[in-house]
């Protein structure tokens, strides 16, 4: 995974705040949320001289291991940010509900893609996936009637979320190497202001689901999770996300599941974690501002670890 060149623009939050994804990571407990608190703090106070700012950092966490009552904490948790490759959690959602409803057709090729999509993090792979799921495809600039329809179809990924529940998010833009051009440039808008969005809440909330086999099937989020496996305990590229994102703050004994997004201004892990011991947890944190700073994950990591 490599840094992505990223435009300028306002982070734009697309609908009002809810409970709803929150609610749905059961309830906020207040020693989970003591300990989200101050790892928030104890992360500005490590990282001071990095200027890292209470608006750069967003942590959610989730205990999982009473599935039938989860408990969670966060710190601006509900907070829109642009999310990088985290988004293609939410793709290969959607794709697998498709499948579900015979929307789509399962085939050698989709899987391909959805494997490069996940493992490898391929934007080209995202790319045919996104236009599969919306009947979409970038091209020249569209008249605005024809745009209008074409937005509308974009748009596929959102309304199934929203149908959900899940709130204050946006999933409806492809990753790019360089940048958008022609319909997909006006898409996002002439400030960006139509950018993907999510919250670690609503990441954590799809993860955990994934996690205990509730998104769309058992079977479907088991097939999910075996892409979101990481193996750390061999070497390999540092910025690799089974080793650069949350992998080095966790025993080597661990067992780590996760999706990481890293751009020129965005470092990202969503990871969903055992331990030797019995413990398990979703452990979401979105960092803006400080892409090239490797220590910020791995350090809410071990904190985490430490204390849970």
């Amino acid at each position: 995974m490599k840094p992505l060149a990223l435009f300028g623009g306002l982070l734009l939050m697309l609908t009002p705040i809810f409970a709803a994804d929150t609610k749905a990571l059961g309830s906020r407990d207040a020693r989970l949320q003591t300990l989200v608190d101050e790892t928030f703090a104890a992360t500005l106070t490590e990282f001071a001289a990095q200027k890292l700012l209470t608006n750069q950092l967003a942590i959610t966490l989730v205990d999982v291991r009473d599935a039938p009552q989860l408990k969670h904490g966060s710190a601006r948790g509900s907070v829109a940010i642009y999310p990088a490759s985290v988004v293609k959690m939410f793709y290969l959602a959607a794709t697998h509900r498709w499948l579900e409803d015979g929307k789509i057709s399962d085939t050698a090729e989709l899987r391909r893609a959805m494997k490069d999509m996940i493992v490898d993090s391929n934007n080209d792979a995202t790319a045919y996936i996104v236009d599969l799921l919306t009947g979409t495809t970038g091209g020249p600039e569209l008249p605005e009637a024809e745009m209008k329809l074409w937005s509308e179809k974009r748009n596929a990924v959102n309304r199934y979320f929203t149908s959900l529940a899940y709130t204050n998010i946006n999933a409806n833009q492809k990753p790019w190497n360089e940048g958008p051009y022609g319909r997909e440039r006006g898409w996002v808008g002439e400030k960006f202001g139509n950018r993907n969005m999510l919250t670690t809440d609503a990441t954590a909330r799809l993860l955990t689901e994934i996690a205990l086999g509730q998104c769309v099937s058992s079977k479907r989020s088991a097939e999910m999770m075996m892409l979101h496996a990481r193996d750390f305990t061999t070497a390999g590229d540092a910025d690799d996300q089974a080793r650069g994102f949350s992998a080095s703050g966790l025993p080597r004994d661990a067992k780590l599941w996760s999706k990481a997004g890293w751009t020129s201004t965005a470092r990202h892990d969503a990871a969903y974690v055992e331990l030797a011991d019995g413990r398990k947890f979703v452990l979401v944190v979105f960092t803006t501002g400080h892409a090239n700073e490797r220590g910020i994950i791995p350090f809410i990591a071990r904190t985490i670890v430490t204390k849970l």
